[in-house]
């Protein structure tokens, strides 16, 4: 048995050995014709193989071609008969050198197709040999070894190492993935460029005339190859073409000039469109694509049509300069209105790309730039112009110069890019394009409009719709939801509605209700914004991921809020008042205007408009009577403004008696206080600003029903806290200043006064307040779920908050925080930041309350002090406690220990250790030492909970809580290590208020001593609970 078995593996050596020797690179005139039956020629290499083959198993046609030997699947390099392929059902193929020297296809017998198509004129036919050779070329060789015919002068789809681009030389794509036949696009070098062609219009191309055309050069190893080394490049090219972002550029840094890289290499014209570079890797045995052409839409010939720009990150692609509308997607965009008169403005647009038919160079005297745009405003034929600087390269020419570009024709390609753009190119446009018809409308982020009421800022649009994030160094705008921010890519004020682009990575199908973008993305359902479509697929993006751009819509905006009538200025026919009782202030339109949500203005009726028309309809038909219809409209114009004045006039009285009534109030229970030494005098300054309404008193005693301890909530330093409902359903919470508070009434001025000037959804609203007699209240929006700690560090209830739930909640705290401390219009520090002032809506969104204690800080200033220290013992940063200074790093302190007790589950000051007497920081920071940091994690949670985002939150609760506030980020800086926008934290040092090790008989002590000079203040520290 072992015998036969050496003897059947020996005979299929043999056969195999055999058939190599059978294998072939060349025929000759006297070889029989290779029949379609497997029959092929081999480069001597065994590289390349020539010969039939079908596209696919489902093929019906033959063809005769190149491909590479050995390699899977199939890659075919050359087609001799692309547009004229063998039926498979009807034809027995064969291919020879027939008797007249040339390369033939025969189809039963019968000549089917000419490859080689040589004269008659040619010498020495009986002694041509056809040879296959390693580099894939394919030679017609005479008797003497001249090349008379070679397939690298007639490539179809693929350039191979050993090819030279020239102008006689052309790619032509495939039709189809299975369809051979000659497509719509041609690669091919003319004029000193690559370009693609489709059909018969330009594509793309690599470089064109002018100092600003696109900027497509190709990577240096595809550019070498295509010209087989000969075509030179400058230093200058070179170091242009590495600076691009390329996968050539970042594989192969270090460069330098060999062909055996090429060995593995081709060009593909693909049928997409694209002109790509492959290389094979051996090892992998797979094709990898480095590189292609077009990078994307916007590198396209004209993607967008003329005065359009393109940004392929945007939704949609191509959107009109200021000042332009749209005409057609080809031909791109037109004026709106006139230029060259005297005040004309210029707008400065980022750019990669500017082309126009008409460039004019000018060298401005002594390096002025506006003498640049002083010779723009002087040519009405300019449209736009371009300072380079001093000391500016010319691309085309290599020489240094200060120049000015004047573009006199159309702009074409111009491709928007933020972060990489090279040009500064400065438009010309009407004043009236640049000017806001409302001040309350935000400014445009760059480029991108920002429609009312979307707000990008505390000062403009609706503060409803403060949502949006503009990033003037990148042209970006964001829209910020609940758990994170997501990229504006589109804005449509039309239909109300804007598009995000959501990380899909991983998402399934787009009708997947759990798609990551689903599970992602969260919405505070109290804003005006609804997601309309969770896969929103964009017709001019069609390679679009599935999942990967959001459409949310937003709601109709209502009249704008306010605080006085100045405010509605920007809304013609309005006055701000209270219409609905609400406590709330809006800009409500006048008698005969009502609101138009389209528009967001007041607008006269329909039936206005008509009687108007009919008057003057009238008046025409009664011009002999013309001097009493004159009289009578004029008197009753009269009567309209006397009117309208005494009503006016009436308003004012009767909200100046409320104000004064609100203002005496406030002013005798200032004068009640003053004498104990209660109230800060610059109290007095703003006793007259209270932005809240004053509730009557028998309200608040029919809401809560008579201070009844059903309604109840719980006790704070401030008073008892009742729960309240309105008629009509609405629920509030009741703040009672108790008789015996001193410290209470300090909070009650400072709130009404204050916090009724800060507007944020992470920041309890205050509704109203209520003085009499002896009675001070405030009145707050009711939240359903109280305050934090009833969960964090309640057994039962910590286990509704897993990671996630707890990650929102830091989020929610630190925004704001950061609104307190930059983003509002007042720079305020709260000074009693603990778990119980953080209350929870019934969306456990989080909101900072209890402002009693805050301070503004005035100008730009980041720190005060001051002789009474006020607090929480546990939360209070250490030179607040010992010093009496206090800044936004007092907060960003109390923001630590808040952060930390979320994630730990423990009280700061309830902790114990049994090895050490430890408070919750000094714990943290021994485990964060000993690389235990997961063991601090609330148990409970540990099995939902991210490590990696975890442990970076320690570690960010650790640098709050730091001794020194100097090394403290600053609340800004927290937001971007949340966010992961911080690629490497640094090292926390020692916390503060840290316990020493126990020591035999001795009590544990501070790391900070008191100072002596302690004495001279007053230091009043509550003990923290919930309220």
């Amino acid at each position: 048995m072992l015998l036969f078995t050496m003897i059947m593996i020996l005979l299929l050596v043999i056969t195999f050995s055999l058939k190599l020797c059978e294998a072939r690179d060349s025929i000759s005139m006297s070889s029989n014709p290779l029949i379609d039956s497997g029959d092929t020629l081999v480069s001597a290499g065994n590289i390349f193989e020539f010969g039939f083959f079908t596209n696919d198993q489902k093929s019906e046609s033959s063809y005769v071609g190149i491909w590479y030997y050995n390699k899977f699947p199939k890659t075919v390099v050359w087609v001799a008969n692309r547009d004229n392929p063998l039926p498979l059902d009807s034809c027995e193929g064969a291919y020879g050198l027939a008797g007249d020297g040339n390369l033939k296809i025969w189809c039963n017998n019968k000549e089917f197709f000419d490859i080689t198509k040589l004269g008659d004129g040619e010498s020495s036919i009986s002694n041509r040999t056809l040879r296959l050779l390693d580099t894939g070329n394919l030679k017609l060789i005479e008797g003497g070894g001249t090349t008379i015919w070679q397939s690298f002068e007639y490539p179809t789809d693929t350039f191979l190492p050993g090819m030279k681009m020239s102008d006689d030389i052309q790619l032509v794509s495939w039709t189809g993935p299975n369809d051979l036949s000659s497509g719509n696009f041609t690669f091919r070098w003319d004029q000193g460029a690559y370009t693609i062609q489709k059909r018969s219009k330009l594509y793309w191309r690599s470089s064109a005339p002018g100092p600003f055309s696109p900027f497509n050069e190709l990577p240096i190893l595809v550019d070498e190859m295509l010209s087989n080394f000969d075509r030179g490049l400058d230093q200058n090219s070179y170091q242009l073409r590495r600076s691009k972002t390329s996968r050539l550029d970042y594989i192969y840094p270090n460069y330098t000039r060999t062909t055996s890289y090429y060995n593995n290499s081709r060009i593909l014209m693909n049928y997409s469109g694209e002109i790509q570079y492959y290389n094979y890797s051996s090892s992998e045995r797979i094709w990898s694509l480095l590189w292609s052409a077009p990078l994307d839409q916007c590198s396209v010939y004209k993607a967008c049509g003329k005065f359009s720009i393109c940004n392929a990150e945007n939704v949609p692609v191509c959107t009109c300069l200021p000042g332009f509308r749209s005409t057609s997607f080809e031909d791109g965009c037109e004026r709106e209105m006139r230029i060259c008169k005297k005040k004309d403005v210029f707008l400065k647009l980022p750019l990669m790309n500017a082309e126009s038919a008409q460039v004019v160079p000018f060298d401005p005297a002594q390096n002025d730039p506006e003498k640049c745009k002083q010779e723009c405003l002087d040519n009405c034929d300019c449209v736009a112009y371009i300072y380079t600087g001093v000391n500016t390269t010319d691309r085309t020419t290599g020489h240094t110069a200060t120049m000015c570009h004047i573009f006199t024709d159309e702009l074409v390609n111009l491709n928007e890019d933020y972060k990489l753009h090279r040009l500064n190119l400065s438009l010309r446009v009407p004043f009236s394009d640049t000017a806001n018809p409302s001040s309350r409308i935000c400014q445009p982020c760059v480029t991108n409009s920002v429609p009312y009421p979307l707000s990008t800022g505390p000062h403009c649009g609706d503060p409803l719709y403060y949502s949006f994030h503009c990033d003037n160094s990148t042209g970006e705008i964001n829209f910020v939801a609940l758990n994170k921010s997501y990229q504006v890519v589109g804005i449509y004020k039309d239909r109300r509605s804007f598009i995000i682009s959501v990380d899909s990575e991983g998402a399934d199908a787009c009708d997947d209700r759990n798609s990551l973008s689903i599970r992602t993305l969260k919405l505070n359902q109290t804003l005006p914004f609804t997601v309309t479509t969770w896969c929103y697929n964009d017709s001019t993006k069609p390679e679009t991921r599935v999942g990967n751009l959001v459409e949310i819509s937003w709601k109709p905006a209502i009249e704008p809020a306010c605080d006085s009538s100045t405010d509605c200025k920007d809304w013609p026919n309005s006055d701000c008042h209270d219409k609905l009782g609400n406590g709330q202030k809006r800009c409500y339109c006048n008698k005969s205007y009502q609101w138009d949500d389209t528009t967001a203005n007041c607008s006269a009726p329909a039936n206005a408009n008509m009687g108007r028309e009919a008057s003057e309809r009238a008046k025409k038909k009664l011009r002999v009577r013309y001097a009493v219809v004159f009289t009578v409209l004029v008197a009753g114009v009269v009567l309209v403004l006397c009117s309208s004045y005494i009503l006016y006039w009436r308003r004012r009285r009767i909200t100046r008696g409320t104000g004064n009534r609100g203002s005496n109030e406030i002013s005798s229970v200032l004068s009640s206080f003053e004498s104990r030494g209660l109230v800060n005098n610059s109290l007095h300054e703003n006793d007259k600003s209270i932005d809240v309404p004053l509730y009557d008193l028998n309200i608040i005693l029919s809401a809560t029903d008579n201070f009844s301890d059903a309604n109840k909530l719980g006790q704070g330093g401030f008073g008892p806290v009742y729960k309240g409902t309105f008629p009509g359903g609405r629920e509030i919470a009741v703040k009672r200043l108790s008789s015996c508070s001193g410290q209470g009434m300090d909070e009650f001025l400072n709130e009404v006064i204050l916090i009724a000037k800060l507007q944020h959804r992470n920041l309890v609203r205050l509704l109203g307040y209520c003085i009499k007699g002896s009675e001070q209240i405030l009145l707050y929006e009711y939240m359903a779920n109280r305050s934090l700690d009833t969960f964090v560090f309640d057994q039962k209830n910590c286990l509704l908050l897993d990671w996630k739930k707890r990650f929102e909640i830091i989020l929610g705290i630190a925004r704001g925080l950061l609104y307190l401390h930059q983003d509002s219009r007042l720079r305020v520090i709260h000074r009693d930041l603990k778990t119980s002032n953080i209350l929870l809506d019934e969306e456990m969104n989080p909101k900072i309350s209890d402002f009693g204690l805050a301070r503004i800080v005035e100008g730009k200033g980041t720190e005060s002090s001051t002789n009474k220290v006020v607090g929480t013992y546990g939360y209070m940063s250490p030179e607040y406690a010992l010093e009496g200074t206090f800044s936004v790093k007092s907060d960003v302190f109390s923001f630590g220990v808040v952060m930390l007790e979320i994630i730990s589950g423990k009280k700061n000051t309830l902790f114990s250790n049994q090895r050490e007497v430890l408070n919750l920081l000094g714990y943290a920071w021994r485990l964060w030492s000993e690389n235990t940091t997961l063991d601090l994690i609330d148990p409970t949670i540990r099995g939902s909970c991210n490590e990696s985002q975890a442990m970076t939150c320690v570690e960010i609760g650790l640098l709050c809580v730091q001794e020194d506030p100097n090394d403290r980020p600053f609340m800004t800086n927290v937001m971007l290590m949340l966010g992961n926008e911080i690629s490497s934290l640094p090292n926390p040092n020692q916390p503060a208020f840290i316990v020493r090790r126990r020591l035999s008989g001795t009590s544990s002590s501070s790391s900070s001593a008191m100072p002596d000079s302690m004495s001279r203040n007053e230091l009043t520290i509550s003990m923290s609970q919930g309220r």
